[in-house]
């Protein structure tokens, strides 16, 4: 499910690592094993910790897939391969089912609430990994 939107970042990521590295590191005697290792990817690591950490909070709030992924089933897992019911999947479910009750509506937006800060904390984290990466792999 992420794998499509990482391929195509990636091809962004490294195609943005500027030619003159590439060419000075040829020049000093590396080898393209070692510009791609020691230059490339050093060059690149913000990057594709950034991409990793967009497609795994876009899999996080994927609904259709969550819904056929878990199973669908109303129960609380006791392993990991187990079907369960998810956040995403209890909105998706139950949402045009309100019949305009307003504690059912309010349960259903407090659920919606929850999943937000789920992924906001994940992406704040996220964010200060990827300012610790940055400071590391300055060039």
């Amino acid at each position: 499910m992420i794998i499509p939107l990482l391929v195509s970042l990636f091809v962004e990521i490294f195609s943005t690592v500027s030619k003159d590295y590439k060419d000075a590191s040829a020049s000093l005697g590396a080898t393209r094993w070692q510009t791609s290792r020691f230059i490339v990817l050093r060059k690149a690591l913000p990057g594709i910790i950034a991409a990793i950490v967009l497609a795994i909070s876009r899999a996080f709030g994927e609904t259709l897939a969550v819904l056929m992924v878990c199973g669908n089933v109303i129960n609380i897992p006791r392993n990991l391969f187990e079907g369960c019911y998810p956040l995403p999947a209890l909105i998706a479910n139950n949402y045009g089912e309100m019949l305009s009750l307003p504690l059912y509506e309010s349960a259903l937006m407090f659920a919606a609430l929850v999943l937000f800060v789920i992924i906001f904390i994940f992406n704040l984290l996220s964010r200060i990994l990827l300012q610790e990466v940055e400071k590391q792999f300055k060039l």
